[in-house]
């Protein structure tokens, strides 16, 4: 199955939509959506829902996924900063301010990539590559290899390409199924190996292997991750969507230890 750029970003938003618990439409409005949190089946699989507050954009405007109590609170925020200056501060805060008083901050800031199909292909490496599943994994969930795969959610981790030299394992991208449809991709490459290429090579040969079963590969970082936003574009993604997420005070503070 060939997907193409639109086809991709539908499916992108549709996903959205059941995360946030609102129509895909919405997220091509230029007016803001707030709508209330709810649990559902066909969610991402790591998401905590419902959501106390969720900040979705994909340009245009922005989809708050709130709890009920928070509907006052968060419709007057994004009603008085403009779309880009909501996700970031000073302007973001004002958001963290309000919520404290409740128990709650600010916590997860994030861009999403999706493939642009006009570019992803599958860049050369000069160390051996090969495909890997979820049997190889196994011995593989280590601090080393964490971005890769995920030990608390193996169960997720379905697809993978590994990086060798002299038979070591030198570096590894997979993703995991998160959702119906679209598969996440994270990579790892050790401390010696690294401006070498091999990210890229491990990131777009992933990214192809992915589409060609069907499903959309995204790729997720902070937006100061400046390294890994250049792997990103280097390996035939863009910039598609922004989340910000408040979470407990007691999370956050469990997150900083």
């Amino acid at each position: 199955m060939k997907l193409t750029n639109k086809e991709i970003f539908h499916i992108a938003m549709q996903q959205s939509a059941i995360d946030a618990n609102c129509s895909e439409e919405d997220f091509s409005r230029y007016e803001n959506v707030l709508t209330i949190s709810k649990e559902h089946d066909a969610a991402r699989k790591y998401l905590k829902l419902p959501h106390v507050c969720n900040l979705i954009s994909y340009g245009s405007n922005i989809v708050a996924s709130v709890s009920a109590e928070y509907e006052e609170l968060v419709r007057n925020y994004i009603s008085k900063y403009s779309v880009e200056h909501c996700f970031e501060t000073p302007n973001m805060h004002v958001l963290n301010d309000a919520f404290q008083e409740f128990g709650y901050r600010v916590c997860f800031m994030a861009e999403y990539f999706l493939p642009d199909v006009q570019r992803v292909r599958a860049l050369p490496c000069d160390f051996e590559c090969k495909i890997l599943h979820a049997e190889d994994f196994t011995e593989l969930y280590t601090e080393q290899w964490s971005n890769a795969l995920c030990k608390e959610r193996k169960e997720l981790d379905v697809l993978g390409v590994g990086a060798y030299h002299d038979g070591k394992l030198v570096g590894m991208a997979a993703c995991s199924a998160d959702c119906e449809t679209m598969w996440q991709i994270g990579v790892d490459v050790l401390p010696e190996y690294r401006r070498k290429g091999i990210a890229s090579a491990l990131t777009s040969r992933l990214a192809m292997e992915i589409l060609e079963r069907g499903k959309v590969p995204f790729y997720c970082c902070a937006w100061s991750n400046v390294k890994s936003a250049r792997n990103a574009i280097k390996s035939g993604f863009r910039p598609a969507w922004v989340e910000m997420t408040v979470k407990s005070a007691a999370f956050v503070d469990e997150m900083n230890l």
